[in-house]
């Protein structure tokens, strides 16, 4: 699996603080964007993101590379509505040799792996006996495994983002869109810190949602730590 930020909005936050400010100000965003200095542009995004002023958000975009997933996690990732995909094709690339991505509790299972693997094995030379009986591509993929490896192109806004990190971080969430995510959050992080401030699983702003079904690890040292962080600029 790998994770690549492509391309975001130049100066996301500072774009999207011009934004907020243009909404109460005489100004036109173009003579606001020019005076706002970085520092105020993050305390105008994190006033307005904590008053629930979210649209702001959705004038930063950022666009990902998701590589070497499966098809399990795609089907996952694109039902995300608000957001642009575009995918690598099995009707025009060939994936006789392509990996498949095994889930962690198969691997370290003896027997299941060998059961996995003997399974992936026959329907990769039998996908492959289709294409030499002259079957397209297009038709001959139907016998391919979901977890054969797919990559993928995907554009979110920053609003987007924050509700896909809130389902997709949280730990009942699938191991591998799960683990897709917080790669992505991290990214985000580094490039627009206080547009995402906050941002992960509901039980960092707040109560687990999940009631009796909760994984625990809002409990955690890890989720403390990210629940102070998050109150302490709030709150400051």
């Amino acid at each position: 699996m790998k994770v690549v930020l492509l391309s975001y909005t130049k100066d996301p936050e500072i774009l999207c603080g011009a934004a907020a400010r243009s909404c109460y100000s005489e100004k036109g965003a173009s003579e606001i964007i020019d005076e706002i200095t970085e520092e105020k542009a993050r305390k105008v995004v994190a006033h307005v993101r904590d008053m629930g002023h979210h649209s702001i958000l959705e004038h930063a975009t950022f666009t990902f590379s998701i590589e070497g997933v499966s098809r399990v996690l795609t089907h996952q990732l694109v039902r995300h509505r608000m957001a642009s995909y575009s995918q690598q094709s099995q009707r025009y690339v060939k994936v006789s040799e392509a990996n498949i991505v095994e889930p962690p509790k198969i691997k370290e299972n003896k027997e299941a792996h060998e059961v996995f693997e003997k399974v992936v094995k026959e329907a990769k030379e039998a996908y492959q006996k289709l294409l030499d009986l002259g079957v397209p591509a297009e038709d001959a993929r139907f016998i391919l495994p979901q977890g054969i490896e797919t990559n993928i192109v995907v554009t979110m806004n920053a609003r987007e983002l924050w509700h896909f990190f809130t389902l997709r971080t949280c730990f009942r969430a699938q191991w591998e869109i799960n683990q897709v995510a917080w790669e992505m959050l991290r990214l985000v992080k580094e490039v627009a810190p206080e547009l995402f401030r906050g941002a992960g699983p509901a039980c960092i702003r707040g109560p687990c949602p999940e009631g009796p079904k909760n994984c625990g690890w809002w409990r955690t040292k890890e989720a403390r730590k990210l629940r102070e962080e998050y109150r302490q600029v709030r709150y400051k």
